[in-house]
């Protein structure tokens, strides 16, 4: 069920993932003092922790509208059964009261 979902969320962390290492590399080979570089560093990830809090927040809305969903199936689901299983009891309730009359009636 939720087997797109996840594909999609290992996709964005490979890709948040690679963006940080290459990030990482590209800051420590260039040539800045290692003040500046270390800023650049502190920049890189507190962007890329907001990029992932915001990943994380469209995840997981994604995931509880889906178990939402799927709640609401089941609950329809669950109901629709009782009120078969009633119906089937009124029934089949109707019948013995009605043959139990008739059984009265031959009495």
């Amino acid at each position: 069920m939720f087997n797109n979902k996840d594909n999609k969320s290992g996709l964005v962390l490979g890709m948040l993932a690679g963006a940080a290492l290459g990030a990482l590399v590209g800051l420590l080979f260039a040539p800045e003092s290692g003040e500046e570089t270390r800023k650049k560093i502190k920049k890189k990830s507190d962007d890329l922790k907001d990029q992932a809090k915001n990943k994380y927040g469209e995840l997981s809305d994604a995931v509880k509208d889906q178990f939402n969903s799927a709640s609401a199936s089941v609950k329809e689901t669950a109901s629709n059964v009782a009120n078969s299983v009633t119906d089937g009891f009124d029934k089949l309730k109707g019948q013995i009261t009605s043959k139990a009359e008739d059984a009265q009636e031959k009495a």
